[in-house]
């Protein structure tokens, strides 16, 4: 079925989802609201301008993404990011500060706009799955360790997850009791629904609970920290008041903002699609990010993007399209509007129990373990320290963003993982292959890391294969690699078995003529066997510049191997 342009998460739906969503949406919007003016604080601007760029986003992104589970809306990342850029530009008065949070909104909007447009989402790739699995790993520790403060009812500590962490722990003397038995009683009771009563809605429960606790036993006059007033009411619409020029130089940190938003919303809506098993877009996910931004922004909102706490607990609360987040966004417009008394008195213990306990879940320390041991004995032992880049990437990604903060860690985590995706490129693996006893051409060495019989060389035949395309950044080490191997063996014939050779650059080309020509003066030959097309197109189009003619094919190695062995 093709999906359709507008809300592509209704396309099929089912009425037996309807309470599913419903009841998702309700939990979503009791954790969204509070979490929203807490974010909002972190930007530094009035608590309600949270809850103005909720509405828009929710449905916005709807309408536009690929998640049938992500939550989109203000996020303490990219808070905090809004922050540092609206600060450089040293506003004088409150209107000021909130029209350059605005701005800074719907010019990040615009750019995953334009990144969309210029189908950038293939940019994703390149951040590696392994440095989201870091990166995820890393901001759910800061999210945690961010919210413990407000649990324990003790000062809240700025900067990285180490100078939140350091914050904790000079504050655990002056930790409030009544606060930290209150908040305790809350995760526990979110955690224990969640193992024996998973479809009850632990979120809400915990929300309820708290709030009838400040009611009924006067928290609040024991210290008990809570939400407070919020002011109710429709936001103004419109561009915010500024100069032309001062959009133009919110584009440089907008892009910052643009890679943090993005690499979050994206990490948390592929972690609920492989759960429930379809696929995401990452050209609709700027789409669906860069229209919520720009609604957020036009409506004297804040920047906002994929929430990994409240997708945690949509997900957890059954979700089973967008209507879920309609549904919060209604019920936070009905906020605005009517009920916004009913978060005045919400502990802001209760809150953190809440977005503690839907986070903890993504601190898959499991995963970094699996991808540690993936590489085992056997790949380490054939392939050396590249057995293990993909768990170097994403312990990067983890510890840069638990150092350095969120948008160093992730750069840290993207840089290396392009530079391990060179590395690898640059050196691959040459097998020399031998006979098995089934007549199969195999990695002799792998054989032996096995503790299998190395199998049966053929007398005068070297034959190797290379485990990557050839193209420049490769060509000199695998010319190395089998001049080496041929000095070693002393071969009359070199067969190259090209099966796993997918393609083959011009540089590549010369250099294979460039080795026929070393294996020449050496006594022995060098021939191509199962060759691709686009390999054999290039080996016929790429003259040898007097170095001589290109190698021999042949269909199958056993094929070359006969035919220059005529008694084999």
């Amino acid at each position: 079925m093709v999906r359709p342009r507008v809300f592509p998460s209704l396309a099929g739906y089912r009425r037996a989802w309807l309470s599913r969503d419903l009841l998702a949406g309700l939990t979503v919007w009791a954790v969204l609201v509070p979490e929203s003016l807490a974010y909002a604080t972190i930007a530094g601007v009035d608590p309600v301008v949270g809850l103005y760029a909720a509405v828009p986003s929710l449905v916005l992104y709807a309408a536009a993404g690929s998640s049938r589970h992500l939550v989109v809306g203000p996020m303490s990342a990219t808070a905090a990011l809004s922050a540092g850029v609206v600060a450089a530009f040293r506003p004088g008065d409150d209107a000021a500060y909130l029209a350059l949070t605005s701005a800074t909104a719907l010019v990040t909007g615009l750019l995953c706009l334009l990144a969309a447009l210029l189908r950038a989402g293939f940019l994703a790739a390149f951040i590696s799955a392994p440095v989201l699995k870091g990166f995820i790993v890393g901001l759910a520790l800061t999210i945690i360790v961010g919210q413990v403060p407000a649990l324990l009812g003790i000062e809240k500590g700025e900067g990285s997850f180490l100078e939140k962490s350091v914050a904790v722990v000079r504050g655990l003397p002056d930790l409030d009791v009544v606060t930290t038995v209150l908040g305790a009683a809350c995760l526990a009771v979110v955690l224990l629904l969640r193992r024996y009563a998973p479809r009850v809605p632990g979120a809400l429960v915990v929300v309820a609970l708290g709030v009838v606790a400040v009611l009924t036993l006067g928290l609040q006059d024991a210290g008990v920290q809570v939400v407070g007033p919020i002011e109710p009411g429709l936001p103004p619409l419109g561009l915010p008041d500024l100069d032309l020029s001062t959009y133009g130089e919110l584009v440089g940190p907008a892009a910052g903002v643009v890679l943090v938003g993005f690499a979050e919303a994206l990490g948390a809506a592929r972690a609920y699609a492989d759960r429930a098993g379809y696929d995401i877009d990452p050209d609709r996910e700027l789409l669906g990010m860069g229209l919520a931004n720009v609604g957020s922004g036009l409506v004297s909102g804040m920047v906002v993007n994929g929430s990994l706490s409240k997708t945690a607990v949509n997900g957890g609360a059954g979700a089973r399209s967008q209507l879920s987040g309609m549904t919060a966004a209604a019920l936070t417009l009905a906020t605005l509007l009517l009920l916004t008394p009913l978060f005045e008195p919400l502990p802001e213990a209760a809150l953190a129990a809440v977005v503690i306990a839907a986070v903890v879940e993504l601190v898959d320390v499991a995963a970094l373990r699996r991808l540690w041991a993936l590489a085992g004995a056997t790949g380490r032992g054939l392939y050396g320290n590249a057995a293990r880049y993909d768990a170097y990437a994403a312990l990067a990604a983890l510890l840069g963003v638990l150092v350095l903060d969120t948008l160093p860690g992730l750069v840290v985590g993207v840089v290396l993982s392009l530079f391990l995706l060179l590395a690898r490129a640059s050196r691959p693996h040459v097998a020399v292959l031998v006979r098995d006893e089934h007549g199969t051409w195999v990695d002799v060495a792998r054989r032996v890391a096995l503790g299998r019989a190395p199998g049966a060389p053929v007398p005068g035949v070297l034959v190797v294969r290379v485990d990557a395309g050839l193209f420049f950044a490769n060509a000199d080490t695998v010319r190395s690699a089998v001049r080496s191997l041929a000095r070693e063996q002393q071969p009359r014939l070199v067969v190259l078995d090209a099966r796993t050779v997918p393609f083959v650059d011009s540089a590549a080309a010369e250099m294979l003529a460039l080795l026929g020509r070393d294996l020449r003066r050496a006594g022995a030959r060098l021939v191509v066997a199962e060759d691709v097309g686009q390999v054999r197109d290039m080996l016929r189009a790429v003259a040898a510049d007097g170095d001589g003619p290109p190698p021999e094919r042949y269909r199958t190695v056993d094929e070359a191997v006969t035919a220059e062995r005529p008694e084999d």
